[in-house]
């Protein structure tokens, strides 16, 4: 609807109707008053078709050109929007890989500090076994000694 009026906005500017608005002399030769007829039908048809030309320019640019121009914004601003998109999912997917990393560096932190843990316990119970031995063996010395 919103074409069409504009369609014939365009139309009725470019296409004004044809009144005798030449301001050209009539001629009285009679030889030449032949030839008057003609080259205003010749001029006619000249501004015919540069009004045709000028509509066809007008249609040109209304309906091929612009659209085009629009779809080819239109790709580039989905271009655009997946571009972003897919930065956005490799920052995400890096974001999970170095919070996968932090897991696992604490996780081996935390077999590390068991593992010390337990060496340090082990080592504890030597100590406390070997003191044992070393006090049962200064009681058997004693009672040899008794």
């Amino acid at each position: 609807m919103c074409k069409s009026g504009l369609i014939f906005i365009i139309l009725t500017t470019v296409l004004p109707i044809n009144a005798p608005v030449y301001a050209e002399r009539i001629e009285t030769d009679p030889q030449r008053q032949n030839s008057f007829p003609e080259r205003i039908r010749q001029q006619q048809e000249e501004r015919d078709q540069q009004r045709q030309e000028q509509v066809r320019k007008t249609w040109l640019q209304l309906y091929i050109q612009e659209p085009q121009q629009q779809q080819q914004q239109l790709r580039s601003q989905q271009q655009e929007f997946s571009r972003q998109r897919q930065q956005m999912r490799q920052q995400q997917e890096f974001r999970q890989q170095q919070q996968e990393m932090r897991l696992q560096q604490q996780e081996f932190s935390r077999q590390q500090q068991l593992r010390l843990q337990q060496q340090e316990f082990s080592r504890q119970q030597e100590f406390s076994r070997q003191q044992e031995f070393s006090r049962q063996q200064q009681l058997r010395m004693q009672k040899e000694k008794l």
